[in-house]
């Protein structure tokens, strides 16, 4: 028989969520809009985001402080300081953010890779640009998400029916363990409470990239890839049933030049299986400082390898 504590769970879950606000910031900031009346006017905004490091760095999303010509951000203790956007990536709808104050309570970093559907989890932030944070439960209702906004497609996604609302953008999504495994990114207005949250991982990748390389980098090789099933696989009778299938291809790209076409299967890439574009995006990222990825390609029952060019392009 399970018997749980539930005043004990719930005193836990609480020292838990005030430890992890000491963490959490709200982003205000200014941008200039044109009105129909007066012409330039600006425009007030509000998110979240949550402190990395004791030296004043703080990520949230790129759209929280995207065209933005002032950047606020009130601290836990409820001081407004001036923040400084250091870094901006928007196809991962990432930023890193700088405040000149140390001594700042860092957040502690999970590991996405674990997360499992049904996990219990927090989102923190500044809904509607309310003042403190507040916090909303649920669990983790999907992985590996795709959402298609009107200028960005975001990928790997967790989805969650923690409730996000306007002003959470930027926000950590925590576990139980106070560790945050995701920053919320955006939610569906029509949908009944479905949310979404870049993985911590693609955080700590954006992060590595800036110290590397001084600013964010997108490294790629060219290729639209979908995972492959055993469903997909008996239905076009493919010679195996685990892999990503080269679903389109950047004519003129690095795949392209070696040979890569649409229909070809990657079952790996430098020895490990790769069953989604995440994995495949992650050993490319890894083998920047080498300047290819050997892939192992599979087409009409042949096998064989191929190494590819990694190119790399800088953003902001």
């Amino acid at each position: 028989m399970l018997i749980v504590d539930i005043r004990g769970l719930s005193e836990r879950i609480s020292e838990i969520i005030e430890e992890v606000k000491e963490s959490v910031v709200t982003i205000t900031t200014v941008r200039l809009t044109i009105d129909a009346l007066f012409g330039l006017a600006p425009a007030q905004g509000v998110g979240s985001g949550f402190i990395i490091s004791s030296k004043g760095y703080i990520v949230t999303n790129s759209h929280v402080v995207r065209d933005a010509t002032k950047v606020s951000v009130i601290l836990p203790d409820g001081e407004s300081v001036e923040g400084s956007v250091i870094a901006s990536d928007p196809r991962r709808d990432l930023a890193l953010l700088l405040v000149d104050i140390e001594g700042l309570k860092p957040m502690k970093l999970g590991d996405s890779d674990k997360i499992k559907v049904g996990e219990i989890v927090f989102a923190i932030g500044s809904p509607l640009g309310l003042p403190g944070s507040s916090v909303t439960m649920g669990i983790v209702s999907a992985v590996n998400r795709t959402i298609i906004g009107e200028d960005i497609i975001l990928e790997d996604l967790i989805q969650t029916d923690a409730a996000i609302n306007p002003g959470n953008s930027g926000g950590p999504l925590v576990n139980v363990a106070g560790e945050a495994v995701g920053i919320a990114t955006a939610i569906i207005p029509y949908a009944q409470g479905i949310g979404f949250a870049i993985p911590i991982n693609t955080v700590k990748r954006f992060l590595d990239m800036i110290a590397r390389f001084g600013r964010p980098v997108v490294a790629w090789i060219g290729v639209y890839v979908a995972p492959l099933n055993k469903y997909v696989s008996k239905v076009y009778r493919l010679p195996v049933e685990e892999g990503i299938v080269v679903a389109d291809i950047v004519r003129g790209g690095p795949a392209y030049s070696v040979g890569i076409r649409r229909g070809d299967i990657i079952s790996k890439a430098n020895g490990k299986k790769v069953s989604n574009a995440k994995d495949l995006r992650a050993v490319i990222e890894e083998s920047i400082d080498k300047g290819y990825v050997t892939l192992e390609i599979i087409r009409e029952n042949r096998v064989y390898e191929v190494e590819v060019p990694i190119a790399i392009e800088a953003l902001g």
